[in-house]
């Protein structure tokens, strides 16, 4: 499920971005997302491409996997202070994301990479650029 108010457009620096067109209350769930999940061994290969970019670590009972997700999930760019946040069913294996705030039309959403919305801990491109 995506909210048909989402839209893919490019952004001045981060390549492509969801944008909405219409006013979004918070606490709007914007999508729920299958994901596919790997296995550790899976997320070296992935770590060589591309992909590695739009993975998500996916730890349930600390096991040390990971997971692509469908639908547009893998196109939220970073914020360190987001304005949506990203939740992951284990059970159901999807992945969902959520307003955290009042979002106007035309504005880009954003997901925290480090999972919690205001963590400001450095994320791998700040830490490697």
């Amino acid at each position: 499920m995506i909210n048909t108010q989402l839209y893919l457009s490019k952004t001045e620096k981060k390549g492509r971005g969801v944008y909405t067109d219409a006013f979004l209350p918070q606490d709007t769930t914007l999508e729920i997302a299958p994901v596919i999940v790997m296995s550790a061994a899976d997320r070296l290969l992935l770590d060589k491409t591309l992909l590695h970019d739009y993975i998500f670590e996916w730890q349930p009972d600390g096991a040390a996997m990971c997971c692509m997700a469908l639908g547009w999930v893998p196109m939220y760019n970073h914020s360190y202070q987001s304005n949506c946040e990203y939740f992951m069913n284990y059970e159901e294996e999807t992945i969902s994301i959520k307003t955290v705030r009042e979002i106007e039309p035309g504005e880009e959403l954003t997901i925290n990479y480090n999972g919690d919305w205001d963590n400001d801990q450095k994320v791998w491109f700040d830490v490697e650029g």
